[in-house]
């Protein structure tokens, strides 16, 4: 399993609406639906108003990759424009 978080660093006002845009557009589904998608969910922080974390699971890294490249995935980057202003990206792994 590949396992990547993603922080967003939101603008003030705007964590809640962006997900909400990803959801309306579909965009959600789409990548919960991908081939080896096992994760894919967001969640907000309690301290920080603006920060917005990402889990992903995938069954392969190559399949996270090949996610990457999909066409709701160039519709996210320019939906994320709007309110996102920074973004940190991280492996990780959960041992049993």
């Amino acid at each position: 399993m590949y396992q990547i978080y993603v922080q967003f660093k939101c603008l003030n006002g705007k964590r809640e609406a962006f997900v909400d845009a990803l959801k309306k557009e579909g965009i959600l589904n789409a990548i919960r639906n991908e081939d080896g998608c096992h994760r894919y969910d967001y969640y907000f922080s309690e301290a920080d108003s603006t920060e917005l974390l990402l889990i992903e699971a995938w069954e392969s890294r190559e399949h996270q990759q090949i996610h990457l490249t999909q066409p709701h995935m160039a519709r996210l980057r320019e939906i994320k424009g709007d309110y996102v202003e920074a973004t940190v990206l991280g492996e990780f792994s959960l041992k049993k």
